[in-house]
């Protein structure tokens, strides 16, 4: 009797949440305009990514206690975590593109050089990835088809995709909300609009003790300047609550395939260290998000949905080669090969507050024929201001001119592009790659000079169909087909796993568009590595936990992570479990539809 009145008890519990979250996100969806989809048999699944968190980092901030959900999500085996290894370049385009569509052939890092076009791609520019974007899934469907994306490089060929740079068509948030709807529905829950304010005012407070403290030790920080951390709190603060709103709203919707991808740990770690307690309280953050949607989850079931968390790479600390060697990469390179030189060096670290600050512009711009004029010529005038702060800076490179097979007047233009402590060096004397025994013949003294130099690991250039790395102790490797060559100490050797850094720096030595030289910053006694960016902790190379990030799964979806040696190996994973399932639910005609009323 007891068991058949607690069943009921339960069953009535169920009955009201279900009613409860209907009608709560049932009128938010038809506020938004964004319709529900019907659910069918067939599980969904949620991604969600804590952007630059080592496996290593993670076990540090599980045994402090700065993710107490998640580590309940461990200890009653509802998933299970491992670490990873992602592939190299370790960077977010990379990764994401390997995850989401299966490929990530020639993205050689976050920034490079396109020599026959005289184009230097960054992929924070949005026509740039954009174009990537379209190279990679030719052929591939993308994972996310049908689903939702968010603060995210890549969209994975998914329905609507918000704050996501390669998105074709940008969709802009607040007008998909009729104007200032989202606000309102802020407006409307007094406890979400404090804790915004309350995020925003703790994490401004917190980016000015910072510079305070900038003032007496060294650090990559402006001590001086108080308006960046203003706009990186309300862009961070405001994010993580929009995109955390829209994937609970999503399972609400029982949209089949949700990506999240909450970025401010890796920004912090960058400027203080990734098991530095600032970043670790961003953790602390992220897994009250994580929870929040785990209990959307649980309560709402149309759609039966799995869980995963993950990381796309990890960070290694760091000391900026410019802290060694008092100049760039760049400047030494100029230094050693003549006074006539043309370098054109991109390394301004990248922010993930400044490009959500970028679209936040955008929506701004969208909204300001909405209001009186005399408003809208403030809003104007703020919009500017901010955008010259922000894009303060931006990255330039002259244009490319087409000439001979080798243009010995452009011998003393080269291009530095660097992704952490990987850089891509191109000379500008063919619009072709070169080989490495003709970069040695155009600079005879580049190479050495480049080894003998502090900070600098290993050099790799191409010989043909084979790679050659050279180490700056003197050893040198030929990689070719199955073989590998060492004559010396093995220079790959202080970057961890020789044998698995062999292959990801052959792979990566023949993309189209990798440099004439590949550049990796030296791993250091302590461990830290040596970045060609002024960072404290960074990722896009090889050595120490940058190349191992982590993911956890539901144990009832076997995943063997000891044979994921690449973001792509995750792809046929996804595809094998709910892309297909989404294809066969189809051809039974049980797929999905799109509902016109809640």
């Amino acid at each position: 009797m007891s068991t058949w009145f607690a069943q009921r008890v339960l069953d009535l519990v169920r009955m009201l949440t279900n009613v409860y979250y209907t009608r709560k996100y049932g009128a938010m969806a038809r506020r938004l305009g964004r319709p529900g989809i019907t659910p069918d048999q067939r599980r969904g699944f949620i991604i969600i990514q804590i952007d630059g968190l080592s496996h290593d980092h993670l076990m540090q901030a599980l045994a402090a206690g700065y993710t107490p959900y998640l580590a309940r999500l461990l200890a009653e085996h509802r998933l299970v975590v491992a670490p990873w290894r992602c592939g190299l370049p370790s960077t977010t385009p990379a990764v994401q593109a390997g995850i989401m569509f299966g490929n990530r052939f020639d993205i050689p890092g976050f920034r490079w050089y396109e020599k026959e076009r005289g184009l230097a791609v960054m992929v924070r520019r949005p026509d740039q990835i954009q174009a990537v974007r379209a190279r990679v899934s030719r052929g591939r469907p993308g994972i996310l088809r049908g689903g939702s994306c968010y603060v995210s490089m890549f969209d994975g060929d998914a329905d609507l995709a918000l704050f996501t740079l390669s998105t074709l068509h940008r969709q802009r948030f607040f007008e998909s909300v009729r104007g200032m709807g989202l606000f309102l529905l802020f407006l409307l829950s007094p406890f979400r609009v404090l804790r915004l304010l309350g995020l925003i005012t703790v994490s401004y407070l917190a980016g000015l003790g910072r510079r305070l403290v900038a003032l007496v030790q060294p650090s990559i920080l402006n001590p001086f300047d108080v308006f960046s951390p203003l706009l990186h709190a309300v862009s961070d603060a405001l994010f993580t609550e929009v995109q955390t709103f829209g994937v609970m709203l999503d399972i609400y919707r029982c949209v089949p395939a949700i990506y999240a991808n909450y970025n401010s740990y890796d920004e912090v770690a960058h400027k203080l260290g990734p098991d530095h307690p600032a970043a670790f309280r961003v953790l602390r953050s992220v897994d009250k998000r994580i929870r929040q949607i785990d209990r959307m989850r649980a309560r709402y079931h149309r759609r039966k949905y799995d869980l995963y968390i993950l990381s796309d790479h990890g960070n290694t600390p760091s000391v900026p080669f410019s802290w060694r060697n008092g100049m760039s990469l760049g400047q030494y390179i100029l230094a050693q090969i003549g006074e006539g030189l043309s370098v054109a060096e991109q390394t301004a670290a990248y922010a993930h507050s400044t490009e959500k600050a970028r679209y936040l512009l955008e929506e701004l711009r969208g909204l300001e024929e909405r209001f009186s004029p005399r408003l809208r010529r403030a809003l104007a005038a703020a919009r500017r201001y901010v955008d010259q702060r922000v894009l303060a800076g931006q990255e330039r490179c002259p244009e490319f001119i087409e000439g001979l097979e080798y243009d010995l007047e452009r011998q003393q233009d080269v291009i530095a592009c660097a992704s952490g402590p990987l850089a891509h060096v191109y000379s500008n004397v063919s619009p072709r790659p070169l080989d490495l025994i003709e970069v040695i013949l155009l600079y005879p003294q580049l190479l050495d000079s480049l080894l003998a130099t502090p900070g600098i690991g290993a050099i790799a250039g191409r010989a043909g169909e084979r790679t050659i790395v050279l180490g700056h102790e003197g050893g040198m490797l030929v990689i070719g087909g199955q073989r590998e060559m060492a004559d010396g100490p093995h220079p790959l050797v202080p970057f961890g796993d020789a044998a698995y850094a062999a292959a990801q720096v052959h792979y990566l030595a023949h993309f189209p568009h990798a440099g004439d030289l590949i550049v990796l910053g030296a791993v250091e006694p302590d461990g830290k590595v040596v970045t060609f960016e002024e960072q404290v902790a960074t990722h896009g190379g090889l050595g120490g936990p940058q190349l191992q990030p982590f993911i956890a799964w539901p144990p009832q979806r076997p995943l063997v992570p000891g044979i994921l040696n690449d973001a792509q190996d995750l792809y046929p994973y996804f595809v094998r479990h709910y892309l297909e399932q989404s294809q066969a639910s189809k051809a039974d005609g049980t797929g999905a539809g799109v509902l016109g009323t809640y």
